[in-house]
């Protein structure tokens, strides 16, 4: 199944924001996209080969980011037990999906929140 190019966009868009991070790398565990920092995942970019839906995950410890970020069409808690832990799956092939800049800022907060103070501070210089 083919992914629809307005979400491929969007994709695209999140990942290079991401990579772009201070100290972010690019990983294909499971067979899927994610960035890391300090060898922590802070965003699941998922696959793009059509085989499931195209989506992201971050973490978001912002209460009210996280309420938002549920709030999307089709968004839920992260599997694995991910959730419990403030991990939300945001599908962006769905009608209503967040736009690619509310994203970016959710991959943000969700690097703040795994990244070291150092990296943090050289964001912040920026």
């Amino acid at each position: 199944m083919a992914v629809p190019r307005s979400a491929l966009k969007k994709w695209e868009k999140v990942r290079e924001f991401a990579l772009g991070m201070p100290g972010a790398v690019e990983e294909f565990p499971w067979g899927e996209t994610v960035a890391k920092v300090n060898k922590k995942v802070f965003v699941f970019l998922g696959v793009t080969d059509g085989s499931y839906p195209i989506g992201v995950t971050v973490k978001l410890k912002d209460e009210a980011a996280h309420a938002h970020a549920l709030t999307c069409p089709g968004a839920e808690p992260a599997g694995y037990g991910l959730g419990k832990a403030g991990w939300v799956g945001i599908p962006l092939e769905q009608q209503g999906a967040p736009a690619a800049e509310l994203l970016c800022d959710w991959v943000e907060e969700s690097y703040r929140t795994i990244a070291p103070k150092r990296l943090i501070a050289e964001l912040d210089a920026r």
